[in-house]
């Protein structure tokens, strides 16, 4: 993996853990460094980036607060995502409220400008980018 790449996925994840940046920044950097989609997986604190190539990157993420709710609400994820679109939290209080929906992790498909959010059971929950609708 190309070191200016890797420091771009690390410098990604440690801005949104600190709160420094927003999804829309982060998905403009990624595709700048060649990111197809990406992975994070809650339960076990890591994000994986997939490249065409069929290359991969895994970085560790901050561990979450609490484990997933058992059962899955798409709309506590969907509730989640429109405060922090609005800007009424950011990306620690996002985390934590979809956990308490049932959110494990998500694929984020640059290609595809999509989210898919997941629970423990397989449920899932799916956000089009806005700039997709």
């Amino acid at each position: 993996m190309n070191s200016k790449i890797t420091a771009i996925l690390r410098e990604c994840s440690r801005a949104s853990d600190e709160e420094r940046t927003t999804f829309p920044e982060v998905v403009a950097a990624l595709a700048v460094a060649g990111v197809e989609r990406y992975h994070t997986d809650l339960v076990r604190a890591e994000t994986t980036y997939y490249f065409p190539d069929g290359t991969t990157e895994r970085l560790e993420a901050r561990p979450s607060p609490l484990p997933p709710a058992l059962d899955f609400s798409a709309e506590g994820v969907e509730a989640a995502v429109r405060a922090i679109q609005s800007g009424a939290i950011r990306y620690g209080g996002f985390c934590e409220r979809v956990l308490r929906a049932g959110c494990a992790g998500w694929t984020v498909s640059l290609l595809g400008r999509r989210v898919v959010y997941y629970g423990r059971s397989g449920d899932s929950h799916t956000e089009w980018f806005p700039s997709a609708r």
